[in-house]
């Protein structure tokens, strides 16, 4: 037992030195850094959609066939390639009145909607007219993007760590000392906001729809850590 007990108090008195020579816990500075970027869209899509209504769902269908059919003339007529265009959905359903309590179909409804990218931002307006006087009967609207986004993400997400990085030397600075190094960095994803307005504008001739597609704004934050001495 004396064996024992001496054993194990050479064992504490060997780890205690280990103990004492433990690295201190790293002083650190964690900041924040942000960076927008703003950059004029060189992309736009249009989104269309053409409904069509008949007593049976193959009129219905068909009448909205020809009509889709005048709507994709029109968009070759204006330049735009097949390979532009996108079927977003495509539907065909019955409606129905109440009458009297009691449900009467009126009819059926198809709707086939498609997705336009134009290239040419500038004719973004020009195209909506063409598409309506070819038949769509509604337009879901026209968003703007930059065709390389993660370019322009890429270059947010540096200029926010830079951002960051100034912050840390500035807040160590204030206390006398200096970053040693970057210990992490956390990314959030890049947000994007567009802004644009669409203005419906008339001359002597006809109605124009005039588009003013503003300013792409990319913007990026970071979180970083640094240890400081």
């Amino acid at each position: 037992m004396r064996r024992l007990i001496a054993t194990v108090a050479a064992a504490l008195l060997l780890a205690a030195p280990a103990r004492a020579q433990e690295p201190p816990a790293l002083a650190t500075v964690v900041t924040n850094g942000e960076a927008a970027l703003s950059r004029p869209p060189d992309v736009a899509y249009l989104t269309l959609a053409v409904e069509t209504r008949a007593k049976n769902p193959r009129d219905a269908q068909r009448q909205n066939a020809g009509a889709m059919a005048g709507v994709q003339k029109q968009i070759a007529a204006a330049g735009i390639p097949k390979d532009a265009l996108r079927t977003l959905g495509l539907w065909l359903e019955q409606e129905f009145d109440n009458v009297n309590l009691r449900r009467v179909s009126r009819g059926f409804v198809a709707r086939n909607t498609l997705d336009v990218r134009i290239d040419e931002v500038a004719r973004a307006g020009e195209i909506a007219d063409a598409v309506v006087q070819g038949g769509a009967t509604s337009l879901g609207g026209i968003r703007f993007d930059l065709k390389d986004r993660s370019a322009a993400e890429r270059e947010a997400l540096r200029l926010a760590v830079a951002d960051a990085r100034l912050r840390a030397d500035a807040a160590v600075s204030g206390a006398g000392r200096t970053v040693d190094r970057i210990l992490k960095i956390e990314d959030s994803r890049a947000d994007v906001i567009v802004a644009h307005r669409m203005i419906m504008r008339a001359d002597a001739s006809a109605a124009q729809t005039a588009v003013e597609p503003g300013l792409i704004e990319v913007r990026a934050r970071v979180v970083l850590t640094a240890s400081m001495k």
